[in-house]
């Protein structure tokens, strides 16, 4: 018998790991990072990207991702530091009030002192992590890993000569990202415009 799991095969692992970590750094270029989804956000993502299955199978993968978000405020969660693309804000993911509500979900993560967000604005160009997208976690005894996915595939990396290329691919991307509180702003503002759609 297979055994089964909650997330797709190649994240597996890395979601089990994203529980143990004591930090987890992520560059996202296109979509709100699953840890960070609302409900409604994360059903028009799973029902965009898998037309063909059914309300159950839908509401069973809304349940997996929503139950990788943990609260914040506890003390055995981790410090979350994401860089999220400018596209995550301006592509209308289930419509404007989805929208709207999903954005100001995240300006309420980012008031929990465990949470801090950036935007690479368009106007940034090319920088370090246009190339991909990375999850970084460190632990508090195991060494750091990196998670790069694509479409329907993912790796976990842990080599170390790698995992350091990626935390300076990461640490670079996150010099010329707007500031937190530029950050914010913008969020805000995109929130305010979609509210009003």
């Amino acid at each position: 018998m297979v055994a089964r799991t909650r997330h797709a095969a190649h994240f597996a692992r890395a979601a089990e790991l994203e529980a143990q970590a004591e930090t987890v750094s992520q560059y996202a270029p296109t979509l709100v990072p699953g840890l960070l989804q609302t409900a409604d956000y994360a059903r028009a993502v799973i029902r965009t990207g898998q037309p063909f299955s059914s309300a159950a199978e839908v509401d069973d993968k809304v349940a997996a991702r929503l139950g990788r978000v943990r609260d914040l405020n506890n003390p055995t969660t981790p410090q979350l530091w994401m860089i999220l693309h400018e596209a995550v804000l301006r592509t209308p993911v289930g419509g404007g009030l989805v929208m709207a509500n999903q954005l100001r979900h995240l300006t309420a993560l980012a008031g929990t002192g465990k949470f801090l967000l950036q935007v690479m604005p368009f106007s940034a160009g090319a920088h370090a992590m246009a190339e991909g997208s990375v999850i970084l976690m460190t632990f508090a005894e195991d060494p750091p890993v990196a998670y790069v996915e694509s479409l329907h595939s993912g790796q976990l990396l842990d080599d170390p000569a790698i995992v350091a290329r990626c935390q300076r691919s990461y640490d670079a991307a996150r010099a010329v990202a707007l500031s937190p509180t530029a950050s914010m702003g913008l969020i805000e503002s995109a929130a305010e415009e979609y509210a009003h759609e």
